[in-house]
């Protein structure tokens, strides 16, 4: 190889490069236009590959200390600047995409909350009135541990919290998940999960009052169900999203409505998972432990709701006043 002569020939790429490079190290990558992005993009494959030749055929340690600076500089601006631009994609869903979608789709988390709440009010007015019922839905052993022992089953995940925590996680995802693959069945499955959901809390609301653990349970509940128990009725409003693209596409057809109410399911399913993993965690460690007392976690909840109420209801534009 004339490396003289090959010097000449990609010596023009190298500059060029190099001064894309300094524009966007000084203005970022969004101050370049889709073309020229496309150019530093194939430059740097250009350049990458002149590197790599230039150490095969030793041409010189400063040219191919200068084309190694070269090609890290435009790794980082390519690769870890999308990186970048991703985590900031992110950042702007949560900031301000995830109350959006929420403000967009509130009918269909507010169907979802009726569910829920006309099997938890059904489930506490029966438990009161047929302990026979009770029993047809909270599992055995808790209601003999809570009516023999007088004593909550809270305190076993004492102790073992990470576990706890994990294995709490994972079962609200799932339970989350189910709800929004239920829109699948036309959302029958949906409304089993969130009618059983609300049974289940119902009656176990009405086992603990009948024997006066109401206030340490319901101090349990409130610092992770401020989180966990509006992310399952989200959840349960994207499988009617869903269900509502089957059964009633209107003015789209079937596929063009799956597309349209399946994105917005989405988009409420990504915001859901970080409520379930945050929620996860304030009940492993901080719902279930005997040091924090009850006054303070009932507060701990209600605040955590308040500031759930003002983070979904803000718009784009007002909610960062500095």
């Amino acid at each position: 190889m004339n490396i003289n002569r090959w010097i000449r020939r990609r010596e023009k790429n190298w500059q060029h490069l190099d001064s894309l490079l300094r524009q966007v190290e000084k203005k970022g990558l969004k101050s370049l236009p889709a073309a020229q992005i496309r150019e530093m993009a194939s430059l740097y494959r250009s350049v990458s590959a002149d590197f790599a030749r230039a150490k095969t055929h030793q041409v010189g340690n400063i040219l191919e200390q200068d084309l190694q600076r070269l090609t890290t500089r435009g790794y980082t601006q390519i690769y870890q600047g999308n990186q970048k631009q991703e985590w900031q994609a992110v950042w702007e869903f949560f900031r301000w995409g995830f109350p959006a979608v929420v403000q967009k789709t509130w009918a269909y988390t507010a169907v979802a909350t009726a569910f829920f709440l006309v099997g938890g009010l059904v489930a506490w007015w029966y438990s009161w009135q047929d302990p026979v019922f009770m029993s047809l839905i909270v599992p055995e052993s808790l209601i003999s541990q809570v009516r023999d022992r007088q004593e909550l089953w809270t305190g076993s995940i004492v102790g073992v919290e990470p576990l706890a925590s994990s294995n709490i996680m994972i079962n609200n995802l799932r339970v989350s998940f189910s709800a929004v693959a239920g829109g699948i069945s036309g959302g029958i499955y949906t409304v089993y999960l969130l009618v059983f959901n609300g049974l289940l809390i119902g009656a176990i609301g009405a086992l603990v009052s009948q024997h006066n653990l109401a206030v340490p349970f319901w101090a349990f509940v409130f610092p992770h169900g401020a989180l966990e128990l509006p992310a399952i009725f989200l959840a349960g409003g994207a499988g009617l999203l869903i269900a509502r693209a089957i059964l009633f596409p209107g003015k789209y057809g079937r596929v063009d409505a799956l597309k349209f109410y399946g994105f917005q399911a989405a988009q409420l399913v990504f915001g859901v998972v970080m409520l379930l993993v945050i929620a996860g965690i304030i009940e492993g460690f901080f719902s279930p432990s005997p040091l924090v007392p009850d006054i303070f976690k009932y507060i701990v909840g209600m605040g955590l709701f308040l500031f759930l109420c003002i983070y979904f209801s803000q718009k784009k534009g007002t909610g960062n006043r500095e």
